[in-house]
């Protein structure tokens, strides 16, 4: 059995340390694994070697790389090739542990397992790799199998490496005491390593995931919002990718890496959160007079009880004999036909548009001085002052009140965001989520913020979040636009200063638009664009 020297024992220790530092600076889970089993090859000179992961419900030891040198064999890691071995399996059909493999034994131990030739043990079960070497034509000897455990005993992989050669003669030989005891260090090494790696994705899943619970609960308390609210980040991240590729123009040397993109896509998940403090008969208003319910059906009521007023009156007239029956059937007719173009109107004024005519306001305000009498026998004015608010509400359904609690949402999403503590690769997610509704002119809200002050994660989002709202379909109080309404409205707004217009020339000439319309929007919204119509837009 070979023995190191002090200069071989030196270079292995070199080589540990080398991979500490090596380890604590990789992230990619096969990147790693391939750089623990390049090590733990090199040490010991084997020419063959596998790394195996347990599965995720603990029952099988599942292949992760699979090399030999001599086969010029090599799956899993970073070969691009899958693995086609079978897992190894941790139990029996019946429940019992699995002694019988080599590497289930050293999980289930936790000891390694050291073999000089493994054709005259008798202790575990080889005929898997008898079968192999018959098929290959190649000579299993020597085996040393490692288990890899975290801190709380937990497995987290087995390392085995087959046939130890000489590194002068390229013989054969039995892994040494030596090689096994420097294996179980890097191995251990290895688990630190992985163990922190498998951390990191559970918190990073468990983040993503209170993010996903946020946005149920305003999905739950408004569908369209919680559409809203997987959308915005998808055409987010498609436009960043697409002034990630721009190699000309001012966005030039705009740059993303996987940690950006995390952060960004996090932020347009959480870009809405603070809306979930918002009334939902707020959020989801369809009609100026609807709170928890539409107010509308109160009015029809009244305005039947004009109508039912108006023929109990003409009724009277006939029995009192106060004039012709047919001149007072006329004028009831005449009267309630007013009553009923009235209600109509006043239906129509109650669903709200891009702008109200002052006239028609000015009718709601003819209409409410009506009086009724209501079921307390009271003479009331036909409409209330909070009625005759909203019923002339100019533009869209909400109130001045209305509109200032749903714009509180971004400062709520804003307080909501700066209240947690941020790792550093995520400290710009309230930020890049609290700018969605600035504007480039420093007009918008909730700072106030012009273009110099805001990132390009947060004007892009701001992109993402005015398309996806122009042109959603599903939105009670509104009809998705046509796709050349949507990119009319947004090329008007890169002229007035409300979106950067650096970012809308990407987003059309890039196509983004049409790709996010092609995959989300209906297909009838979809018509001919001729992009050299577009405002503020030269292709």
């Amino acid at each position: 059995m070979q023995e190191l020297n002090q200069t071989q024992i030196a270079q292995r220790l070199e080589q540990l340390i080398e991979l500490s530092v090596e380890l604590g600076k990789r992230h990619d889970t096969d990147a790693l694994l391939e750089r623990i089993l390049q090590v733990a090859r090199g040490m010991t000179h084997a020419d063959g070697g596998t790394l195996y992961r347990p599965s995720e419900d603990q029952r099988t030891l599942e292949f992760a790389i699979l090399f030999n040198n001599t086969l010029n064999f090599y799956q899993g890691g970073v070969s691009g090739q899958p693995v086609t071995a079978p897992g190894v399996p941790l139990y029996d059909a019946a429940g019992e542990r699995n002694l019988a493999a080599v590497a289930a034994y050293a999980a289930h131990f936790g000891l390694s397992v050291n073999i000089e030739d493994v054709y005259k043990a008798d202790v575990f079960n080889f005929s898997g790799m008898v079968k192999f070497d018959q098929m290959h034509g190649y000579h299993s000897q020597s085996f040393l199998t490692v288990p890899m455990s975290d801190h709380e005993g937990e497995l987290v992989g087995v390392l085995q490496l087959i046939n130890a050669t000489d590194a002068e003669t390229g013989q054969i030989r039995a892994f040494s005491q030596t090689d096994q005891r420097f294996i179980e260090a890097l191995a251990a090494q290895a688990a630190v390593a992985l163990t922190n790696q498998r951390l990191i994705a559970q918190l990073e899943n468990l983040l993503e995931a209170l993010v996903n619970l946020i946005n149920i609960g305003i999905d739950d308390k408004s569908p369209y919002t919680g559409r809203h609210c997987q959308f915005v980040p998808e055409l987010t991240m498609m436009l960043a990718e697409a002034v990630h590729n721009t190699a000309t123009g001012p966005m030039a040397d705009f740059r993303m890496s996987d940690g950006d993109r995390k952060e960004l896509w996090l932020a347009g998940l959480l870009h809405d959160c603070g809306k979930i403090t918002t009334p939902v008969h707020v959020v989801d208003k369809a009609s100026k007079l609807e709170t928890i319910y539409d107010r509308i059906a109160t009015v029809d009521t009244r305005f039947e009880v004009l109508l039912r007023d108006a023929e109990i009156a003409a009724l009277k007239r006939k029995l009192a004999g106060a004039g012709e029956p047919a001149q007072i059937d006329a004028e009831l007719a005449a009267e309630q036909a007013a009553l009923r173009a009235e209600r109509d109107f006043i239906r129509l004024a109650n669903v709200g548009g891009e702008a109200m005519a002052a006239a028609d306001q000015e009718r709601v305000r003819s209409i409410a001085r009506r009086s009724w009498t209501g079921p307390d026998g009271q003479a009331h004015t036909f409409l209330s002052d909070n009625e005759v608010q909203n019923l002339t509400i100019k533009y869209g359904t909400l109130t001045e009140d209305e509109r200032k609690q749903i714009n509180n949402h971004i400062s709520m999403t804003i307080k909501m965001l700066e209240a947690l503590p941020w790792p550093k690769h995520l400290k710009n997610v309230p930020e890049y989520a609290g700018g969605h509704h600035e504007r480039m002119d420093g007009k918008g809200y909730p700072r106030g913020l012009t273009r110099e002050q805001m990132s390009v994660q947060a004007r892009l989002m701001a992109i993402a979040d005015i398309f996806e709202a122009l042109t959603a379909a599903d939105r009670p109080y509104k009809k998705g636009k046509l796709l050349s309404e949507a990119l009319h409205i947004l090329g008007n707004f890169s002229l007035n200063g409300h979106i950067d217009p650096d970012l809308f020339d990407i987003f059309i000439r890039s196509k983004v638009y049409l790709q996010f319309a092609h995959k989300n929007m209906d297909q009838k919204q979809i018509d001919a664009i001729d992009e050299s119509r577009i405002p503020g837009y030269t292709p």
